[in-house]
């Protein structure tokens, strides 16, 4: 087992280990927006880099394996400049109206930003790429002005979910991630999973919001609300109020939604017994 030195903390670790998990080991952490611990690596973005001894250039430390006697170090100066050069670039062809998206607080450009201690004025031009939002789909929202190039979108769609619904579009500065043939999205073999939007770090792909439109029906007094509550919901709901993964939690769901004003709730169940979609009133 390769044993390397991190920030000056000695650590050993299994063969093939990336120093990026090397450095988790030590509780070092490192900024990334390409990677994904559930998809490959990909090594887009670069934001990750770290100085190795020896070696000349930085070295991106999703995808750089380790070896025996080596020595890293992830905060140096050499290796914050360039790492806030970087998100600068990064910035700079990225829409600026965080007040106003809807994954304001809930980033991870932002998230970067802020641990960099990002506050100034860019050096280079504000240039958006992206061919406009597309809200053609009934679930999600493509926002292409806001992707980073991660990939993250596109393996997950081909790779994890096998529809192969996005791709890379254009080469170089004008490089973005879109449908096949830039087409609108409901206009593809996209079946509206999600997956996608799981994966986005940023804004460029997110659920389609109606909100609005149930706090209206929700105040009209002629209008009966119904929800009918996905499976899925059950877990991450469970999950988001910090239980263990695979809870269900159907009541607090329920009782939250009645509260909300919602007149009827239905629980949708599947049983491998009887495909056939089945819903339970609660």
């Amino acid at each position: 087992m390769p044993k390397l030195t991190i920030d000056g903390t000695q650590v050993e670790v299994a063969e093939g280990t990336t120093i990026l998990k090397a450095a988790e080991k030590v509780g070092v952490k490192i900024p990334t927006l390409c990677y994904h611990p559930d998809q490959d690596v990909k090594a887009n973005c670069r934001i990750c880099v770290v100085e190795v001894e020896g070696q000349r250039l930085l070295q991106p430390a999703c995808s750089y394996t380790v070896y025996d006697g080596m020595a890293v170090r992830t905060s140096s100066a050499k290796v914050r400049k360039a790492r806030r050069n970087i998100l600068e670039l990064l910035l700079a062809h990225h829409p600026q109206d965080c007040l106003q998206c809807s994954r304001n607080n809930n980033c991870e450009l932002q998230s970067v930003a802020a641990d960099l201690n990002y506050t100034d004025k860019l050096r280079y031009p504000l240039a958006i790429r992206g061919t406009g939002e597309d809200h053609s789909s009934l679930s999600i929202v493509r926002d292409p002005a806001k992707c980073i190039c991660c990939g993250r979108c596109e393996w997950a769609c081909s790779e994890y979910q096998s529809d192969h619904a996005l791709t890379k579009m254009h080469r170089g500065f004008e490089t973005f991630y879109t449908t096949s043939f830039n087409q609108d999205i409901a206009d593809t073999v996209c079946v509206n999973c999600g997956q996608c939007v799981q994966a986005c770090p940023v804004a460029a792909l997110t659920i389609r919001d109606d909100t609005e439109l149930v706090w209206d029906a929700i105040a009209d007094d002629k209008v009966t609300v119904i929800a009918q509550v996905a499976p899925a919901v059950r877990v991450n709901l469970a999950e988001a109020l910090g239980e263990a993964p695979g809870t269900i939690t159907i009541g607090r769901l329920v009782t939250a939604m009645k509260q909300l004003g919602i007149d009827t709730v239905f629980d949708t169940d599947f049983k491998n017994a009887n495909p056939i979609n089945k819903m339970r009133r609660i």
